[in-house]
C-alpha cells in the first residue's frame, strides 16, 4: 500500500483554498489540478508499505498523537517547488509554527524506531494544489510569479487528528482513503 501521514483539511477551508486558487485554474497553465476534496498536508511520505507493517506505522501515529496537545497553524501565501520558473508543485503555504515543527519531528523519530528512514529535505508544510505536467520549460509558466502577488488567502486551521492515508493512483490522477486515525491529546 502506498501510504503517507496527513493533517486533512475541514470541507469548508477546502472550499475556500479551492475558491481562492480559481485564478491559477483559469489560467492556460500545464498543471493537473488537485481535487478539493484531496487538499491536506503532508506530513511523511511512507511510499509503499507492506500490509503487515501498517500496524506498526498505525501505533507510531497513535502513540505521537497522544502525545501531542491539538494546535492551531495559519495557511497563506502561495508559491511554487523547486522554483516558480519551472514548477513541479504548486502550493499554498502552511504556518511553519513550533507546535507543527515538533509534530513533524516526533513522526520522524516514532517512524524511525519501526524502519523508516528520516527526511533530508527541510520541512516547507504546504498543501499541493496542482502538479505541473509540463516539459516546456520556463515560458510555460511566465506571468505565475504576478498570479502569486495578486492573490490572497488567509486562514486559520485548528489541528485535532493525524491521519494515515493510502494513495490509490490512477490516469486521472490520485486519489486518498483514511487507514487510520489518531486524535491528538486536548490542547
Amino acid at each position: 500500500m502506498r501510504l503517507f501521514i496527513a493533517i486533512n483539511l475541514p470541507k469548508k477551508l477546502r472550499v475556500r483554498i479551492y475558491t481562492a486558487a480559481r485564478t491559477l485554474r483559469e489560467e492556460e497553465l500545464p498543471i493537473r489540478w488537485i481535487d478539493p476534496d484531496s487538499l491536506h498536508i503532508t506530513l511523511k511520505f511512507l511510499g509503499d508499505v507492506r500490509r503487515e507493517r501498517v500496524s506498526q506505522v498505525e501505533e507510531a501515529v497513535a502513540r505521537v498523537a497522544s502525545s501531542t496537545p491539538a494546535f492551531a497553524t495559519t495557511l497563506g501565501g502561495f508559491g511554487a517547488f523547486p522554483t516558480i520558473r519551472r514548477p513541479s508543485v504548486v502550493w499554498l503555504g502552511v504556518g511553519a509554527n513550533p507546535e507543527l515543527r515538533c509534530l513533524k519531528q516526533d513522526l520522524e523519530w516514532a517512524l524511525g524506531s519501526v524502519g523508516f528512514d528520516a527526511e533530508t529535505r527541510a520541512f516547507h508544510p504546504h498543501v499541493t494544489l496542482g502538479r505541473a505536467e509540463s516539459e516546456d520549460g520556463a515560458g510555460a509558466f511566465r506571468g505565475l510569479d504576478d498570479l502569486f502577488a495578486a492573490m490572497t488567502f488567509d486562514g486559520d486551521l485548528k489541528v485535532h487528528t493525524l491521519d494515515l492515508m493510502r494513495s490509490h493512483l490512477s490516469k486521472s490522477g490520485a486519489r486518498y482513503s483514511v487507514v487510520a486515525g489518531a486524535k491528538l491529546a486536548p490542547a
